[in-house]
């Protein structure tokens, strides 16, 4: 999940403005996840079925 929709529980303003010291230390931990933490589990699923698939096609 991408930081930019999220709404802080402390201040009640989005993360992304960081407000408050809560919003700031979410708004950094987030920026510093890889670079697939935005993707969902499903696309991450799906991607590693295409990547089977073309190796199993490629092993024919």
């Amino acid at each position: 999940m991408t930081y930019d929709r999220l709404v802080c529980a402390n201040c009640a303003a989005p993360v992304a403005e960081g407000r408050c010291p809560v919003c700031r230390a979410n708004r950094e931990r987030l920026q510093q996840d890889g670079p697939l933490a935005g993707v969902s589990p499903a696309a991450l699923l799906a991607l590693l079925v295409l990547l089977v698939a073309a190796v199993a096609l490629l092993a024919v």
